[in-house]
């Protein structure tokens, strides 16, 4: 479906034509006519990476009346990374609005008396995520403070008891839209496992990346002091890495971010937490260094390649004492994982030696004097 059907403002239509934006995906086909009319709850569960900040953002945008000086729409979502992210798309979509006015609010700033009888419009982004992360009791206080005839979106991936709970407490009759199986790996994700000794974790980790010269790759740590030491040691060795965990300042967060959406960052080492604000589309590998505790992560970690409709791969790194966890992920999640070999020596350096001959080929010479 394209973006012209759903009767958006001129100004929001131009907005999308300049994005590139073609075809809505499903999410969007389905929940933007729903919402443009204003008047509905709306549950929304779509797995990561289905677009849905244009699904709840573009009704928004076309109902707030920005001649008006009050806040009218609230997004809450569970990172400042993802708060910074979303700001800058909702600014995107709303550009060539007359008046529009779009801020990010955290670190820890209080908003709740801001809101209190003007918010018209409130959106739960990645509700799980903000459940699973401890926000419970923040979602409540701020939702309390906020008009009862208010609208309210909650997007999620996975409807958990909690998320059910906030339905049922903050939303009126809410009609649930679903895009696809929620918590479903994408299909076009291949899925790869690599048994290594506990030793050889790290050495394994630099052999796939040697073997994919062209990689622009993900990796995934359980803790921040394990993030800044895999980091660290990338680095050292010559990688184009840098980390993105929780004890960084916002300045250096920032930075990562900047660099790793410009593409000069070929290697993004973080956290979970960290990672939930990242919207980077052509990630081409999303390598687990050590597995989550939950196959709701992985999904999460494995959504973040593969945007888009386009193909990814996700790797996962486990010792011989770990094989038991990928068989109960593949048994909950429904993916297969292909059990692979790490690549030898000689493999690695024909494959840089075939991308080297690639990039040659390619170049273009002048030869004009």
């Amino acid at each position: 479906m394209n973006f012209s059907t759903f009767k958006l403002k001129p100004e929001i239509i131009r907005a999308i034509d300049q994005l590139g934006y073609e075809h809505a995906t499903q999410i969007q086909e389905k929940a933007i006519p729903q919402m443009l009319t204003g008047s509905t709850d709306i549950i929304g569960l779509a797995q990561t990476g289905t677009g849905k900040t244009a699904a709840f953002g573009l009704p928004m945008i076309q109902l707030i009346d920005f001649d008006s000086k009050r806040p009218q729409g609230l997004v809450l979502c569970p990172t400042r990374e993802l708060c910074l992210q979303i700001t800058g798309d909702l600014k995107l979509f709303a550009r060539h609005v007359p008046n529009a006015r779009i801020v990010a609010v955290y670190g820890g700033a209080d908003i709740r008396d801001q809101i209190s009888l003007i918010v018209a419009y409130a959106v739960l982004d990645e509700a799980d995520e903000m459940l699973n992360m401890g926000f419970q009791e923040d979602i409540d206080d701020i939702l309390e403070r906020t008009p009862s005839g208010k609208r309210t979106w909650l997007f999620s991936a996975t409807m958990p008891g909690a998320a059910a709970k906030i339905a049922d407490s903050y939303m009126n009759h809410p009609v649930t839209i679903t895009a696809g199986l929620p918590n479903k790996v994408a299909e076009n994700i291949s899925h790869a496992c690599y048994i290594v000794k506990e030793k050889d974790r790290y050495v394994a980790l630099k052999r796939m990346i040697d073997y994919i010269p062209d990689i622009f790759g993900l990796i995934f740590c359980r803790t921040r002091l394990e993030t800044q030491t895999v980091a660290e040691k990338l680095m050292k060795d010559g990688y184009n890495a840098e980390p993105l965990h929780g004890d960084l300042s916002q300045m250096q967060r920032n930075q990562v971010m900047k660099k790793f959406r410009d593409r000069t960052l070929q290697l993004l080492v973080a956290t979970d937490v960290a990672a939930r604000g990242l919207d980077v589309d052509d990630i081409t590998h999303v390598i687990n260094y050590k597995l989550p505790d939950e196959s709701e992560r992985y999904t999460h970690r494995s959504g973040r390649t593969a945007r888009a409709g386009k193909s990814g791969v996700s790797i996962v790194l486990v010792n011989t004492r770990e094989v038991r966890r990928v068989k109960d992920l593949e048994s909950k999640s429904g993916i297969r994982f292909e059990v692979k070999q790490i690549p030898s020596g000689r493999a690695v350096c024909e494959k840089q030696l075939s991308a080297m001959m690639d990039w040659l080929a390619s170049t273009q010479v002048d030869n004009k004097e």
